[in-house]
C-alpha cells in the first residue's frame, strides 16, 4: 500500500432491535452518533421505534492509514427528546479498526450494545456494515511542459468552489426556513453544534484533497521495506490480507528493539561500482573479490560500467584475519574462447579501524578508494563503505550473509501466513424433473439417488432415498448438510452430481462459481435457497434441477491444529474479531551441542539448523546457519495475543533443501531436531523468561536428546480488566455453541484443513516442507501409540490418586491410626453440628490458605515438553516401531499376530474396568425401577421408616451419631461388610443380558 493513497471509512447504519424504552412510554426515539479519528457523524431519529431501521452510509477519512488498526470506531445510541433537553443514552460499540474489511468484503454484523457503567440499563444490538475504500493517489503537480493537465486541474478545481459555494447558500436558506418554522426539522436542532462544526472541517478537508501537499516522510531505519519483504508481500496477497497487515508482518525483525536477544556483531562491505581509467573495455565483465583470511567472495559480473550495489555480511566470530582486501577484475575472452582474467587493483581495509554504526544512525556514505598494484595501465577506482553493525541492521536482510550460505533462498529468514479458511455450508434440499432414463436406458424399478459434491480433493455425499420410477420424473429429498473447508483463493467451482447408486450412472451435474456464494457471520439470517439446472452427457443437455442452500460460515473458527494445541481461536470473519489483549515477543537466541544429522563431503558428520515457531496464522522461519553445532540466531519476532489461553509451538530442524539431494535431483527432506511448546496462560505478563530447553525427538530406535535450544519469552499485557475478561468469554466463537459440529465431523474437518495448510505453504518459495508442518500442528496425534496410551492412563491415574489420597486419610482417621487426630475430628465434628452456617465459610478458607501457601512453590519457568510425562523412555523397541509404522501396516503378518494379541490383553483389561463403572450405575437405578421388586420392596420400607424417623429426630442428632459411629474405635467394628454395602451389592445390574 502506497503511503501516498487516500482511505475512507464508509460505515452503513442498518438498524437496531430490542432497544430499552427510555421516554417514559414504552418506546425510545433513537438516533447514532459514529465517532471515528476526531470527526462525528449522526443519524436521522426514527420516533418511537424499539427496532428502527436506518439504512444510512456514514463516511469517514482516515488521516493515518498506518495508524488504523490501533484507532476505534465508536458507535453511540440515543433517545432524542425532542425538547432540547440532554438526549438519553441506550447502549454504545466500540470496534477496533484492525477489523475493517476492504470494500467488497463487507457483511452485515449484530453487535450487542455494551453499558457505559456499571449502573446503565442497556438491552438490544445494532447491525452494521463497516468497510473501507482505497482511492488512487494524487498525482504530482505539473510541470511546465503539461499546460493542458495544469488548465484541466484548474478547471476542477474552480467546480469544485462553485459547488461548495452552492451548498453553502443551501445550508444558508435551510437555516432561514428552520427560523421561520421551528418544527420543520427538530432532528437538526437537537443536533449537537461541535459535529456541525466537526462535519464542516471534513467538507473543507474533502474538497482540498486535489490540491497536492508535499509530505516529509523520515520512517524509522528499521522500517526500511526490503526486496525479500516485497517478494513475501506479492505472495500473501492471494491470502487476501491487507497490505497493511502484510507491511506489519513483513517488518517485524526491523521495528521490535531486539531486547530479549544479543546483537551479533557483522562485517559489512557494500560495494557499489568501479570507475576504470584503462581504455580497452570492449568485450570485458567486471567484478569485485572481497578476501578476509580464508573467506572469499566475488560481486556478480557486469559490463557497460552497471553497478554492483551489493552488501556483503560477514559474522565476526567466523573471521580468521585482521585485514580486507577488495579487487577489481577484469575477465576477457580471448583465442578459442578461452577466459583471460587481469587484475585492476586491490584496496586494503584494517578491521581494527573499521567504524561501528548502531541504528538508528543514517547510512554510512560509500566513498571513492584509488586501487592499487593493478596489472592495466590506468587507475581504477571503487566505491565501497565498510562498517561493522548487528543483526538490527536494515541492510541486514538483503546482504549476502556468511553464516547462512550467501544469498540461497532455501537459507533465508522469512515470514510465512496459514491461508483463511471457511467452512462451506451445503445444504441438499431436494431434485425435481429427474430424468432416470431415456431412449435405450434401462429404467430402475426403484432406483437409489444420493448427491455427491466436490470441492477440489474433498469428497461428501448425502444418504441415499429410494423413490419410485413409475412416473417419468422423480422428486427426491434428503436436507441435510455437508460442510466443507474453503481457503482463500478458493476452487473456481463447487461441482454437485445427483447419482443412481442402483446403475451406477450420474443423472446429472450443476456446477457452482465460488465467486457466487454468499457470507454469513451468525445464525441470524439464513443463507438463501437457490436453483441449480442439472446437465448430463452430449444427448441430455437437462436432466433436472436441484435446490440448495450455500453460504461460507464466518461466525467459526476452523481447526487447523490439534485441539488442546491450538494457538487462535477467533472466528473467520474479520468483522467478528476482538480487539488483541496483549502481545507476544519470542527471541530466538541460539543452540548448543546439537547432534550431526548427516554426513559433509563424505567425511563428517554436520548440522544445518534453523527453527520455526508458529501461533495464531502467522508462522516465521529463522536463517538455517551452515555447519554449526553451537549455532547463534539472536532473532526476534512478534505476535498479537487474542486469548491467553493458547499455546506458542517452537520446532528446530536441520536443513535439507538448500542442496540438491539424491541421484535424482529431488530436494531432501528436513530433519526434526525437537519440539516446544509454551502455554501464555502459564507465563507472569510483562515479564521475561530466558531459558535453555532440551530437544528431544522420538526416533525408531527409541528417544534421543537432540541439544538444547535457549529461547526468550515475553507477554506484554496492558489491561489486567481484558486479561481477566478473556477468562469468562467463551473459548470458541458463538457458532460453535448454537450450531455445534458433531465430534467425528469435526475431526475430518480438522484434517482436511491440516492438508490445506500443508499443500497451501508447501508451494510458498522457499517452501516450508510438508514435513515440517506436519510436525508443528501435530498431525499424527489421532493414530494408535502404545507409548500415548500409557501417557494418557498414567494421567488418569495420577488425577485418582488424590482421591486414593483422601480416602486413604479418611481411613486413617477412622482407623485410629493418630488417635489425637481423630480426637480433632470428633471436636470439629461437634463444632459442625452446632454451628452449621460455619460449614461452607470454613471449607473455602481453608481453600484460601492451603492454595495461597502453595504459591511459593509455583512454576517459575516456561512449562514445555515434558519426556518423562510422555513415556518415552519407558517404552519397548517393539511398541516404537509400531508407532512408527504406517497406515495400513507395512510389517509382517507374525509380527502384526503379536500387536494384535498384545491390544487384545489391553483392551480387555480396559472393557473390563468400563464394564465395572457401568454396573455400578446400573445397581443404583435398579432401586428405582423395580428390576429386584424385593430389593426395591425394602429400600420403599427403609425410605418410609426413614421419613418417620427424622421426623421425631434433629438432623443434628442424626449427623453427630452418624459421625461418632463411622469414627468409632476398631474394637467396635466388625471385620464383615456392612448391611448397606451388601444390599448395594446385590443389586441387579445388566450384564448377565449381554451376549
Amino acid at each position: 500500500m502506497a503511503e501516498s493513497c487516500s482511505r475512507k471509512l464508509s460505515v452503513e447504519i442498518c438498524n437496531a432491535k430490542n432497544l430499552m424504552p427510555k421516554d417514559g412510554q414504552g418506546t425510545a426515539s433513537a438516533y447514532v452518533v459514529v465517532d471515528f479519528d476526531g470527526q462525528r457523524r449522526r443519524t436521522q431519529t426514527k420516533s418511537r421505534d424499539l427496532n428502527p431501521q436506518w439504512d444510512e452510509k456514514l463516511e469517514f477519512l482516515v488521516h493515518d492509514v498506518a495508524a488504523m488498526p490501533s484507532q476505534v470506531l465508536q458507535i453511540i445510541v440515543y433517545n432524542d427528546k425532542m425538547s432540547g433537553k440532554r438526549s438519553t443514552f441506550l447502549g454504545k460499540v466500540k470496534i477496533s479498526g484492525s477489523t475493517f474489511t476492504k470494500t467488497g468484503s463487507e457483511s452485515l454484523v449484530y453487535y450487542p450494545l455494551e453499558k457505559r457503567s456499571v449502573f446503565s440499563q442497556i438491552k438490544g444490538e445494532i447491525g452494521l456494515k463497516v468497510w473501507f475504500v482505497d482511492e488512487e493517489p494524487v498525482p504530482p503537480p505539473p510541470t511546465e511542459g503539461d499546460k493542458k493537465v495544469e488548465a484541466a486541474t484548474e478547471t476542477n478545481v474552480e467546480e469544485k468552489k462553485l459547488d461548495k459555494a452552492k451548498t453553502v447558500e443551501e445550508e444558508k436558506k435551510a437555516e432561514e426556513v428552520k427560523k421561520e418554522d421551528p418544527g420543520t426539522d427538530t432532528k437538526e436542532a437537537s443536533k449537537p453544534e461541535e459535529a456541525k462544526v466537526e462535519e464542516a472541517a471534513a467538507v473543507a478537508t474533502t474538497t482540498t484533497t486535489t490540491t497536492p501537499v508535499p509530505v516529509v516522510e523520515n520512517p524509522p531505519v528499521a522500517e526500511k521495506p526490503k526486496p525479500e519483504e516485497k517478494a513475501v508481500t506479492e505472495k500473501r496477497v492471494n491470502l487476501n490480507v491487507t497490505d497493511l497487515e502484510l507491511r506489519r508482518l513483513g517488518s517485524d525483525r526491523g521495528r521490535t528493539a531486539y531486547d530479549l536477544v544479543d546483537p551479533m556483531p557483522f562485517l559489512f562491505v557494500r560495494v557499489l561500482k568501479a570507475k576504470r581509467g584503462d581504455k580497452d573495455q570492449a568485450d570485458t565483465s567486471v567484478y569485485a573479490k572481497l578476501v578476509i583470511g580464508t573467506h572469499s567472495i566475488n560481486t556478480r559480473k557486469q559490463t557497460d560500467n552497471k553497478d554492483w550495489d551489493q552488501v556483503f555480511a560477514f559474522d565476526k566470530e567466523g573471521l580468521n584475519s585482521t585485514s580486507l582486501e577488495v579487487s577489481v577484475c577484469v575477465e576477457k575472452k580471448g583465442a578459442e574462447e578461452s577466459v583471460i582474467e587481469s587484475s585492476l587493483g586491490t584496496v586494503s581495509f584494517d578491521l581494527l579501524e573499521v567504524p561501528k554504526r548502531v541504528p538508528p544512525d543514517s547510512p554510512l556514505a560509500p566513498q571513492w578508494y584509488t586501487l592499487e598494484g593493478g596489472s592495466v595501465d590506468g587507475t581504477t577506482d571503487v566505491m565501497l563503505a565498510v562498517w561493522i553493525g548487528t543483526q538490527v541492521d536494515e541492510a541486514f536482510q538483503e546482504a549476502w550473509q556468511s553464516d547462512s550460505g550467501g544469498l540461497v533462498p532455501e537459507t533465508r529468514a522469512k515470514v510465512y501466513l496459514s491461508p483463511k479458511l471457511w467452512y462451506l455450508r451445503l445444504t441438499v434440499i431436494q431434485a425435481q424433473d429427474l430424468q432416470l432414463g431415456s431412449g435405450s436406458d434401462i429404467k430402475v424399478k426403484n432406483p437409489d439417488l444420493y448427491v455427491k459434491a466436490q470441492l477440489g480433493p474433498q469428497l461428501f455425499k448425502t444418504s441415499r432415498t429410494t423413490v419410485s420410477s413409475s412416473s417419468s420424473s422423480s422428486n427426491p429429498t434428503w436436507n441435510e448438510d455437508l460442510v466443507f473447508v474453503a481457503a482463500e483463493p478458493f476452487e473456481p467451482f463447487l461441482v454437485i452430481n445427483v447419482e443412481d447408486l442402483s446403475n451406477g450412472r450420474t443423472v446429472g451435474q450443476a456446477k457452482v462459481h465460488m465467486s457466487s456464494i454468499d457470507r454469513r457471520n451468525d445464525d441470524k439470517s439464513e443463507a438463501r435457497s437457490r436453483w441449480f439446472n442439472l446437465v448430463g452427457d452430449e444427448t441430455r443437455p437437462y436432466t433436472g434441477r436441484v435446490h440448495v442452500r450455500l453460504c461460507l460460515e464466518g461466525g467459526y473458527h476452523v481447526l487447523d491444529e490439534a485441539a488442546h494445541v491450538t494457538s487462535d481461536v477467533r472466528p473467520t470473519a474479520k468483522q467478528l474479531s476482538k480487539p488483541p489483549i496483549g502481545l507476544l515477543e519470542v527471541g530466538i537466541r541460539g543452540a548448543t551441542n546439537l547432534l550431526p544429522v548427516k554426513t559433509a563431503d563424505g567425511t563428517r558428520g554436520t548440522t544445518d539448523a534453523y527453527v520455526v515457531a508458529k501461533y495464531g496464522p502467522k508462522w516465521i522461519r529463522t536463517r538455517t546457519i551452515l555447519d554449526r553445532f553451537n549455532p547463534q540466531w539472536n532473532e526476534q519476532y512478534t505476535w498479537d495475543v487474542y486469548d491467553p489461553c493458547t499455546v506458542l509451538t517452537i520446532g528446530v530442524f536441520d536443513n535439507g533443501r538448500y542442496k540438491r539431494g539424491g541421484d535424482e535431483g529431488k530436494p531432501g527432506k528436513d530433519v526434526r531436531l525437537g519440539k516446544l511448546r509454551v502455554r501464555l496462560s502459564t507465563l507472569d505478563a510483562n515479564r521475561v523468561y530466558t531459558g535453555s530447553y532440551y530437544l528431544t525427538v522420538l526416533l525408531p530406535g527409541g528417544a534421543k536428546k537432540m541439544g538444547e535450544i535457549e529461547i526468550a519469552v515475553k507477554f506484554s499485557c496492558s489491561s489486567w480488566l481484558c486479561l481477566i475478561q478473556a477468562y469468562a468469554s467463551p473459548m470458541l466463537p458463538r457458532m460453535h455453541y448454537v450450531r455445534p459440529l458433531g465430534p467425528s465431523q469435526q475431526d475430518i474437518l480438522r484434517h482436511t484443513a491440516m492438508r490445506i495448510v500443508t499443500a497451501r505453504l508447501s508451494r510458498s518459495e522457499p517452501a516450508l516442507g510438508q514435513e515440517v508442518v506436519q510436525f508443528m500442528l501435530d498431525s499424527d496425534t489421532h493414530m494408535w501409540s502404545m507409548r500415548r496410551s500409557k501417557a494418557n492412563w498414567f494421567r488418569v491415574a495420577g488425577c485418582l490418586s488424590r482421591a486414593a489420597t483422601l480416602a486413604r486419610w479418611l481411613d486413617g482417621i477412622r482407623t485410629w491410626v493418630h488417635p489425637p487426630t481423630t480426637i480433632l475430628v470428633h471436636v470439629l465434628l461437634v463444632a459442625i453440628v452446632l454451628c452449621p452456617h460455619l460449614v461452607l465459610p470454613t471449607i473455602f478458607m481453608y481453600a484460601f490458605l492451603v492454595i495461597t501457601l502453595r504459591f511459593r512453590y509455583r512454576q517459575r519457568v516456561p512449562i514445555t515438553m515434558d519426556p518423562r510425562l510422555s513415556h518415552v523412555e519407558a517404552v519397548g523397541p517393539d511398541e516404537l516401531d509400531e508407532e512408527f509404522d504406517g497406515f495400513p501396516t507395512t510389517r509382517s503378518p507374525d509380527q502384526v499376530r503379536i500387536r494384535y494379541d498384545r491390544l487384545r490383553a489391553l483392551a480387555g483389561r480396559a472393557q473390563t474396568l468400563l464394564g465395572d463403572v457401568a454396573a455400578q450405575g446400573e445397581r443404583l437405578e435398579a432401586l428405582f425401577n423395580w428390576r429386584d421388586p424385593r430389593a426395591t420392596g425394602i429400600f420403599v420400607v427403609v425410605c418410609l421408616l426413614a421419613s418417620l424417623v427424622f421426623y421425631v429426630i434433629p438432623f443434628k442428632a442424626f449427623v453427630l451419631g452418624s459421625g461418632f459411629y463411622y469414627l468409632r474405635h476398631p474394637r467396635f467394628r466388625y471385620d464383615m461388610p456392612s448391611v448397606p454395602v451388601n444390599f448395594f451389592r446385590r443389586l441387579p445390574p445388566l450384564s448377565d443380558q449381554i451376549l
